[in-house]
């Protein structure tokens, strides 16, 4: 059997990065993640940090912005994935979304990460919430525009296999679901209110009006 890819993870503690790591470590590669010594030490992180203890995970000590720490870090490994850029661009190619204000800016910033990494000729996979309203919600539009909902174990898993996968070298990864998933903000807010057995107020936005509110917004 080969042997399995050694992989170090940015952003590993986080939300998302946290389902990745831990299917990496359980599909049997040295894993790694780059942390400072404030998140080790973290009470809102020890349940993630005793979890990737059991799993066998090895903590490296240093941060993204620490040049010399996250060479040292990067070159014990064979992968780097950073979850602080992917896979948060799930269901948004930044090189084919039209954004409008603030977010137009946040994709060229990710685009131009890309580039960078491509200009350097380093190979790549570029794979592809507040708790839910109980009395009203807001749509955007119609609510008719379908969208792929992913679960993030499901992200987790195709993250890693992709991994030592040659077919995914020099791609852009598309993680698509079976066909249930694909459904629209309508279809959501109704599987909702049935979970629920409730029925919400329903706010529409118009899409013109949307877009003045969201060019006066600013991108943290």
């Amino acid at each position: 059997m080969a042997t399995k890819s050694k992989i170090l993870f940015i952003g590993g503690t986080g939300y998302i990065g946290k389902f990745i790591v831990e299917a990496s470590a359980k599909a049997g590669h040295p894993t790694s993640v780059l942390v400072r010594d404030s998140t080790l030490s973290n009470p809102g992180k020890s349940n993630v940090i005793d979890n990737f203890k059991n799993l066998g995970v090895n903590f490296l000590i240093g941060e993204l912005f620490d040049h010399e720490s996250l060479v040292k870090a990067i070159k014990q490994v064979d992968v780097v994935i950073s979850t602080r850029f992917f896979p948060s661009e799930f269901g948004n190619d930044v090189d084919r979304v039209h954004a409008v204000e603030p977010a137009k800016s946040a994709f060229a910033t990710k685009a131009n990460i890309r580039r960078a990494i491509e200009a350097q000729g380093i190979p790549f996979t570029y794979p592809g919430a507040t708790a839910p309203p109980r009395d009203k919600v807001v749509i955007v539009g119609d609510g008719n525009p379908k969208a792929v909902f992913n679960k993030e174990d499901d992200i987790a898993t195709y993250t890693i296999k992709a991994v030592d996968d040659p077919r995914t070298l020099n791609k852009i990864l598309y993680i698509r679901l079976p066909p249930a998933n694909t459904i629209s903000f309508n279809d959501l807010v109704s599987l909702w209110e049935k979970k629920i057995g409730k029925t919400l107020e329903r706010i529409y936005v118009q899409r013109n009006n949307f877009l003045k509110i969201s060019e006066k917004l600013q991108f943290q």
